[in-house]
């Protein structure tokens, strides 16, 4: 698997308001209930995101070991479920809807992140904040999809492809937000920054 495209299949769309929505749109090559049940069972979860744990239904909620958790706002299997996506002790309001559609022989992912962001935090990152950690995501779900193995997250980006997708996906997270209106330097800072943050330069001895 080519991974440096499989960040480049994918679309990307910024709506710059108040709220920031970021939309993420991609195709996989299995069909809806596959994906749907990749994305829902906490079993296949945790084999390429993360171990989930709660009242996994309608109604009820969640918790990714880590990361964020929240309620399940809506679940209509195979094609829609929509979750509030909160993290820390004061989160702001954060959800994401994720919509799965037909395609041919295979899927339609469309991944929406709707969320108040801290002024400071998107003045230094920009969608990129959150929008290469999706991409990883997204990623991880496409090897899974494909029988391959789950990456070692804590050193992805010391390889040369790890290193390759996530400076791919921060760069198409800038045009995104050009698209939107962000001028020149506020998205070359926010691009620069995101970049360092997912991809640090090792250290020299």
């Amino acid at each position: 698997m080519d991974i440096v495209h499989e960040i480049t299949r994918a679309h990307r769309e910024l709506l710059d308001g108040e709220r920031k929505v970021m939309t993420l749109t991609r195709s996989y090559d299995a069909d809806v209930e596959d994906v749907w049940d990749a994305c829902t069972d906490a079993d296949r979860l945790k084999r390429w995101f993360l171990p989930v744990s709660g009242d996994l239904r309608l109604g009820g909620s969640y918790q990714f070991e880590g990361q964020a958790g929240g309620e399940i706002l809506r679940c209509e299997p195979p094609r829609l479920l929509k979750v509030s996506w909160l993290y820390g002790e004061d989160p702001l309001f954060s959800e994401v809807e994720v919509r799965l559609s037909s395609e041919g022989g295979g899927t339609l992912l469309e991944l929406r992140h709707t969320a108040d962001v801290p002024p400071d935090m998107w003045s230094g990152y920009g969608p990129g904040a959150v929008g290469v950690g999706w991409d990883l995501t997204l990623l991880g779900l496409a090897m899974h999809l494909a029988g391959a193995p789950k990456v070692d997250e804590s050193t992805f980006h010391l390889t040369e492809d790890g290193r390759r997708c996530i400076v791919t996906s921060s760069q198409a997270w800038g045009r995104a937000y050009t698209a939107a209106g962000g001028s020149p330097d506020q998205v070359a800072t926010t691009v620069a920054n995101t970049t360092a943050f997912y991809a640090p330069e090792e250290e020299s001895s």
